[in-house]
């Protein structure tokens, strides 16, 4: 018997757990991707360990495939799947290029050697040699027929599906402007840390923490390592990559889930074989097979999408951290409004003024009690006033729901207990959860009264009621890269949107900022409210004045004395934040604890409910069970544990789901496990 490896095959049931062996292919490494059969079909799966014998009688692995996993991502894996209450080949699953694509190539064609005056060609067959080097195209039988004279060298060469990156902002000169002395300390003290020493980088928007990142990678790329970036949102990576692309050129690759399958696969296998040495891009891209890692840096680190929804629910910037760690790369965490546990757990580096050295923008707080209507009055004048403006209302639609006026009924989603929402420009009302959709009814199905009430202003109204012109930036939207450069481009306009608006961009000639209800994050119920409003309101407020003059944010509440919207107001990001760690430590809530949630769901009544149950005894110190409203045709109940230990926490949360798993799988329960919640 050869060498025989143990796999991960890449499922989804929890109750299968690996490794299982499987006679070894020649060629085969940690990392190797194999197909195998499995359960009565064909999988993938990840090497995770070679060994020289096996007790069980083996099958043989189908195929080894080209692409591999570098072994600390293997590693990376395992840690993940005990990290997040989870598996390794769900792990997994998130590292592997996408699968059924292989590399693309192409013929290319080179002059071998020129004819001799003796030899006889035709017009075309001169004009081909004359048109060399390039690509073979439509040309190569004429060109084949001229390989078999010795004219031609044909070659194959792998063909780069290039991702179509869109140009956002405004990049600086090849060599970068001169740098400001927050600047110059910063990347001092970058230079002067520990190898896998974490920072927070701390600077006020508009700071110029980019150039501070660009420098810091220079200097990474000349001592042969490599370099990762990680942005919230896909919507912001173009202007991160076109910064990078200007100065380090071909050696950027992207990674993120907008990419075409060939595109992803391309790019991932750039940055494997080291073609690529800079890898930028969302949440997933934390995950690249990149090589000997000098540098990581989290931008917008305070930003709630790093959180990973699906299972595993891991928080890319932990990973990160782990990734770090394992190769001695230096952390940098930058944000203007850093979360309360970056800013308790991280040395700080500070970057406290403006590259411009313009002040920051002078907010004020408008008091919505006692009026009506979506916008105040001295809201609306401002933005008459202003050329270029920033409008944030984080809901998205026409109107929140729908009722009858005579009877109340209001109409919601049958699989989920939401009310639908009113989308005016396709004609529909939809769920924001599963996606349920139908036309805008004309009548009460209860009393079949026409008289039906709109309630609540989202994103597409409030388009309508803006004066100008105005570019719309949401969920609903085809295409941002083109709504971006669009308001870039244009002289006058009100860009409009949810959060996204308020994340990274670089507008120099926007005046003004609007937080249309700054309410309504502060009104959910979460111990992070205050920390997401606050950060809300300040990253918008840098998006203006950063031009020639100093620029204006109106904040509309009916909270005026929301301690998160006065120190927001005053830029004050060190008071907010010892005051937030404050009523943390004294609620034990992160991070001074961790909090782990799991949830159970079923289309069964009741089999969530049971299911949660026997979680809470096997699990003594959690609270629950707790229902939540029913999602996507399923009950769902909860369980929530807040411990101070979260080794032990994770430990015991893990062998809990793992005895459950198997029976809940018989009962049709799915269930999910949360590692900090967001």
């Amino acid at each position: 018997m050869g060498k025989v490896a143990q796999v991960e095959p890449i499922t989804t049931a929890r109750v299968l757990r690996g490794p299982f062996d499987y006679l070894c292919p020649e060629g085969a490494a940690v990392g190797s991707v194999l197909v195998v059969p499995f359960g009565g079909r064909e999988v993938l799966a990840v090497v995770t360990a070679l060994k020289d014998t096996s007790e069980h009688s083996l099958s043989e692995a189908k195929e080894l495939l080209p692409a591999s996993l570098p072994p600390d991502l293997v590693a990376l894996g395992r840690w993940l799947a005990d990290e997040y209450c989870s598996t390794p080949a769900r792990a997994y699953s998130l590292m592997l290029p996408p699968r059924g694509v292989k590399e693309r190539s192409a013929w290319f064609a080179s002059v071998l050697r020129r004819p001799d005056k003796a030899e006889r060609l035709t017009e075309k067959q001169r004009a081909l040699l004359s048109s060399l080097p390039r690509p073979a195209g439509v040309d190569l039988a004429a060109l084949r027929r001229l390989e078999k004279r010795g004219l031609v060298l044909l070659e194959e060469q792998s063909q780069r599906r290039a991702p179509k990156h869109a140009e956002v902002g405004k990049a600086s000169g090849a060599e970068g402007p001169e740098l400001t002395a927050d600047q110059s300390e910063a990347l001092g003290q970058l230079r002067a840390a520990a190898p896998g020493e974490q920072l927070l980088l701390h600077g006020v928007t508009g700071s110029g923490k980019t150039e501070v990142y660009l420098r810091a990678a220079a200097e990474v790329l000349e001592a042969g390592k490599s370099v990762l970036v990680l942005a919230p949102e896909i919507a912001l990576t173009p202007q991160l990559i076109s910064r990078f692309a200007e100065r380090f050129g071909e050696t950027v690759a992207v990674i993120h889930s907008k990419l075409t399958p060939g595109e992803r696969f391309d790019e991932w296998m750039r940055l494997r074989r080291g073609e690529a040495r800079i890898c930028i891009g969302a949440r997933s891209a934390v995950f690249a097979p990149l090589s000997q890692i000098g540098l990581i840096v989290i931008d917008e680190e305070h930003d709630s999408s790093y959180k990973n929804e699906g299972d595993p629910r891991y928080d890319a910037r932990h990973a990160a951290a782990r990734r770090a760690a394992d190769h001695g790369a230096v952390l940098v965490a930058g944000s203007a409004t850093p979360r309360a546990e970056s800013w308790q757990r991280l040395r700080r580096v500070s970057m406290p003024t403006r590259v411009d050295q313009m002040e920051l923008p002078k907010v004020d707080i408008i008091d919505l009690r006692g009026t009506s209507g979506a916008l105040h009055p001295e809201t609306f004048q401002a933005l008459v006033d202003s050329a270029k403006s920033i409008v944030l209302l984080n809901r998205r639609g026409w109107s929140n729901y729908l009722s009858c006026s005579s009877c109340g009924y209001a109409w919601e989603c049958p699989d989920c207990d939401v009310t639908l929402v009113l989308h005016r420009a396709s004609g529909s009302i939809s769920c924001h959860h599963c996606g349920h959709h139908k036309p805008v009814p004309e009548l009460c199905p209860q009393c079949g009264s026409v008289s039906i009430a709109r309630h609540g202003t989202g994103t597409e109204r409030l388009e309508t009621e803006l004066p100008g012109q105005v570019f719309r930036l949401d969920g609903d939207a085809a295409d941002a890269g083109a709504v971006l450069r669009s308001f870039e481009q244009a002289k006058e306009g009100i860009l409009l949107g949810t959060q996204v608006v308020a994340k990274g961009h670089d507008f120099p000639d926007v005046e003004l900022g609007v937080v249309v209800d700054a309410d309504q994050t502060l009104r959910f119920p979460d111990f992070r409210a205050e920390e997401r409003t606050f950060a809300l309101v300040t990253q918008l407020a840098g998006r203006s004045g950063r031009g020639s003059e100093r620029g204006k944010v109106l904040v509309q509440t009916l909270n005026p004395d929301a301690p998160a919207l006065v120190l927001a107001a005053q830029h004050d990001s060190a008071a907010f934040l010892e005051g937030e760690l404050a009523r943390r430590e004294a609620l034990r809530y992160p991070p001074f604890s961790t909090l782990i949630r799991i949830v159970c769901a079923s289309a069964q009544p009741g089999a969530a409910d049971q299911a949660a149950s026997e979680l809470q005894r096997a699990l003594p110190a959690s609270l629950g069970p707790a229902p939540l409203f029913r999602l996507r045709g399923r009950e769902r109940s909860q369980v929530v544990i807040k411990a101070e230990d979260r080794r032990r926490a994770v430990e015991a949360v893990n062998l809990a789901v793992g005895r459950l798993a198997k029976e809940a799988g018989r009962r049709s329960v799915s269930i999910s496990v949360d590692v900090e919640p967001q």
